[in-house]
């Protein structure tokens, strides 16, 4: 009888352990995510690198959507992985090759998780359109469509910056809404007008406890490239200022791989400006010069262009809210899309009916984890990708 007791109670305790491991996996698996992420270095980073999933990176390949072939690469855990996930970065020329996105897949992959990476073409082209959003619909059909890689039929999707806000709009749609096990936006908008209005004037939506920061360069270079056959500058000018104001971003760019290269641009930048006429030449100018009290007011006028407010573009200007969880990630001091941007999305997705997760984290920039912080931050961020992790 005792002995019949004791069996019970060994059986009682190895099915509590196992239920604990169980709920703590997503902690241990988060945890070393953002060991590696945010590379601390020394044994702690040494110990999660070592315990992570080796990772195969697979050859490129295209995804067909209705506006192409769109390039896209996998990267693969050993052994089983526990949900596949479709990873868009947000506006860089580099695409599916930008470092921090292939980093940031590659540790995604570590923590058994397998990660397709495809960067939205016009983004690639400093261009946001409508066309976007198929893209990334046409991308979570394909994916959630093959078994091998969505047994259950759902992925999940992270979107980056723009990719992200655009994500969350595009995931209320009919034909994926119920094809996604979460949807991520890391640094994302909520209203595509009012970032593109804080990006050339520094407003934005006043918050309690969340601050509004002086906008980004980069920001306003981006409308200015856009915008630039609107008037901005004569027909015959908007070329070559694009051209320019490519050179200038791919410098910027750059900076995280080799400054070196990055300021033989930047110059390069400089003097093709003095090359420019009026008044290209000017507005090429004070991109070089990062003037964005200068340079907002020129592009400010030709912010409401048709589509720009389109819901399409604008996750809380539309009523297809999505199904699944929706996460939001923000960094608390965001100078290219503002931390309000989340906090005001989160609210109206939470009105509209969303399971909805925010994080506003001291440790983010804008889209990575590069920032000292308290312990409790560092938990917040662990208990956040955890919980996104076990869906």
């Amino acid at each position: 009888m005792a002995a019949r007791r004791g069996r019970r109670i060994l059986a009682a305790f190895l099915v509590i352990g196992a239920v604990l491991a169980w709920l703590a996996a997503p902690y241990v698996r988060a945890a070393s995510l953002f060991v590696r992420v945010a590379h601390l270095g020394g044994r702690v980073e040494q110990f999660a690198a070592q315990h992570a999933h080796a990772v195969t990176v697979l050859p490129p390949h295209t995804v067909a959507t209705r506006n192409g072939e769109v390039p896209a690469q996998f990267y693969r855990p050993d052994g089983r992985f526990s949900r596949s996930v479709l990873l868009i970065p947000g506006i860089h020329s580099m695409g599916i090759k930008e470092p921090r996105l292939t980093a940031l897949a590659k540790d995604l992959a570590g923590s058994g998780v397998l990660v397709m990476t495809l960067a939205l073409p016009d983004l690639q082209r400093y261009q946001l359109t409508l066309r976007s959003a198929d893209v990334i619909e046409d991308a979570v059909t394909w994916m959630a469509g093959r078994p091998d890689l969505a047994p259950d039929g759902r992925i999940g999707l992270i979107g980056i910056s723009f990719a992200g806000g655009m994500s969350v709009a595009t995931a209320g749609r009919p034909s994926i809404r119920d094809r996604l096990a979460y949807v991520l936006s890391f640094g994302g908008h909520a209203d595509l007008p009012r970032v593109l209005h804080y990006l050339v004037t520094g407003e934005e939506q006043q918050l309690p406890g969340i601050r509004t920061i002086p906008p980004h360069d980069y920001g306003v270079a981006v409308l200015l490239y856009q915008f630039a056959d609107q008037g901005i500058v004569p027909a015959e000018q908007v070329a070559p200022l694009r051209k320019g104001v490519e050179t200038f971003l791919y410098a910027s760019q750059l900076t995280l791989v080799d400054m070196n290269q990055a300021n033989a641009t930047f110059q390069q930048a400089r003097e093709y400006a003095k090359t420019l006429p009026e008044p290209a030449r000017t507005y090429m100018t004070y991109v070089n010069d990062r003037n964005v009290k200068k340079l907002g007011p020129e592009v400010l006028p030709y912010l409401n262009e048709p589509g720009v407010d389109s819901a399409t573009l604008s996750a809380d200007r539309t009523d297809a809210v999505p199904s699944a969880p929706v996460f939001l990630l923000h960094g608390s001091e965001d100078s290219v899309i503002p931390t309000a941007e989340s906090v005001l999305l989160a609210d109206y997705l939470t009105k509209k009916g969303a399971d909805v997760h925010l994080l506003i984290s001291e440790l983010i920039t804008h889209a990575e984890i590069d920032r000292a912080a308290a312990a409790s931050e560092t938990m917040k961020l662990v208990g956040f990708w955890a919980d996104v992790l076990k869906r």
